[in-house]
């Protein structure tokens, strides 16, 4: 079953278990657990042995199943299991979906409440959520990226799937009809009754920031309507994460992990505006009206050598334990692969020796993860800069390809290339971490930075990384 988390696919899993030869067992490829939370063994499989032989696990659940076995795969879920299934047409495939605004509250909901499943409704917790336009944003790219790989995965094959809605799960005709697609001998009289909505009403009483979520929603494209039929996008676009000047045409299309606040300063800075006067969180409509106002508008992104780049990463995102949001990763890292960093902030103990034993480590991992021999996803922070870049190019094109190195003079210059003649002086961006990298850097981890980031290095030209 191809589904996403708050679609309905824990009730869907229910009732499919309610068919007495099918056997579904959760989330096998769950990066934090093995098919249900707090479970991490099946069929002779631990944590360690799945990520180390994930199709031996899939062939023993086939093997070792009565019936119909099945599980969950959700888009963040291990990407070898995603490529085996999808290309066998043995295995029947069902594709679960939900109006992504409903899930994306409906996580934010049981986020803020810690409450993923209701079985009683005496025990119902709520509470409203704020819309965050760009991580919506952000998660729709996701989805719809994973949705278009399931449908040409599925032509390729030539192979058909069975579409249901979140909607559609409480019907026992839809139900049945499933259990014939899957060749169950079983049906059912009605739906299951075990779980419980958990956030009905209407979505104004759910989200304190309605109006403002409305009209951010106003401008998303629904339909697709300026997707490139023949472009199959590396990553998304990320246009929320655009920067512009109100005044001036200049427009900085940020990459994660390389210069991004000094870039935002310098620009900043320029006609006085501030940060808080810069255009930002911008939609596509937003965007093309500022390019409109702005026909001879320079667009520009800043590069930065991948070693230091992944060390930045490291040090913003991986070391430390007060990220929430790479919270989940850092575990993982430590636990399956083994990153040697302590579970909680270094200590005084922590040592240059320590750093580089721990970044040569990250550094292995971003290898297998950047192959696509890891169950955790690339993230924006650690992806090629030149897949990034591809992505951006489905919006809108970088006209200047900055290196870190030369900011102090290329971006005066591309200020005066808009009519600017007193742009400020930028400011060196620094690289956060008490070791500096020039500490841990020798030849054995430039190596191990240009195997993960070899297309980086070739198609953007990187030399070696000078410690001058």
């Amino acid at each position: 079953m191809f589904a996403e988390m708050r679609t309905g696919s824990n009730y869907l899993e229910d009732n499919l278990n309610a068919l007495p030869d099918v056997t579904c067992y959760g989330e096998v490829y769950n990066p934090t657990f093995l098919g249900h939370h707090n479970r991490f063994e099946l069929m002779g499989y631990d944590m360690d042995r799945r990520e180390g032989d994930p199709l031996g696990l899939l062939e023993r659940i086939i093997d070792g199943t009565e019936g119909l076995p099945g599980f969950r795969l959700f888009h963040d879920h291990d990407d070898r299991v995603v490529e085996r299934v999808l290309a066998d047409p043995r295995i029947a495939k069902i594709i679960l979906t939900r109006n992504p605004l409903d899930s994306y509250v409906s996580r934010k909901i049981a986020t803020a409440t810690g409450q993923w499943r209701l079985t009683d409704g005496k025990n119902l917790k709520t509470a409203q959520i704020r819309f965050d336009a760009e991580e919506f944003a952000e998660l729709t790219d996701r989805l719809a990226a994973f949705q278009d790989r399931l449908r040409r995965g599925l032509q390729l094959g030539g192979q058909g799937a069975f579409l249901i809605r979140y909607e559609d799960i409480n019907d026992p005709d839809v139900l049945n009809g499933l259990a014939a697609f899957l060749g169950s001998e079983g049906r059912i009289e009605a739906a299951s009754n075990t779980l419980k909505r958990q956030n009905p009403g209407a979505l104004s009483e759910k989200v304190e920031n309605y109006d403002e979520m409305i009209a951010a929603l106003r401008d998303v494209d629904r339909f697709g309507l300026t997707a490139s039929a023949d472009v199959e996008p590396v990553r998304g676009a990320s246009v929320p994460g655009f920067v512009a000047h109100p005044e001036v045409g200049l427009l900085f299309m940020p990459i994660k992990g390389a210069p991004e606040q000094a870039v935002i300063d310098w620009m900043a800075g320029i006609g006085g505006v501030g940060r808080e006067g810069l255009l930002r969180k911008m939609t596509q409509k937003d965007l093309k009206q500022w390019i409109r106002a702005h026909p001879a508008y320079r667009s520009f992104t800043v590069l930065r050598h991948p070693v230091k780049r992944a060390y930045v990463t490291f040090n913003r995102f991986i070391l430390p334990d007060d990220r929430p949001a790479y919270a989940e990763a850092r575990k993982i890292l430590r636990q399956r692969y083994k990153l040697p960093i302590p579970a909680g902030a270094p200590g005084d103990d922590w040592s240059a020796e320590s750093q580089k034993a721990a970044f040569a480590g990250f550094l292995e991992f971003l290898k297998m993860n950047l192959a696509g021999q890891t169950s955790l996803r690339i993230d924006a922070a650690w992806a090629s800069q030149a897949a990034t870049l591809q992505g951006m190019a489905q919006v809108a094109q970088p006209h200047h390809l900055l290196r870190e190195e030369e900011m102090t003079t290329a971006l005066p210059a591309l200020a005066r290339a808009v009519g600017v003649a007193d742009a400020p002086e930028p400011r060196a961006e620094g690289v956060p971490g008490a070791v500096p990298l020039a500490k841990v850097h020798d030849g054995k981890i430039e190596k191990a930075a240009i195997d993960a980031y070899r297309r980086d290095y070739q198609t953007l030209g990187f030399p070696r990384w000078n410690k001058m």
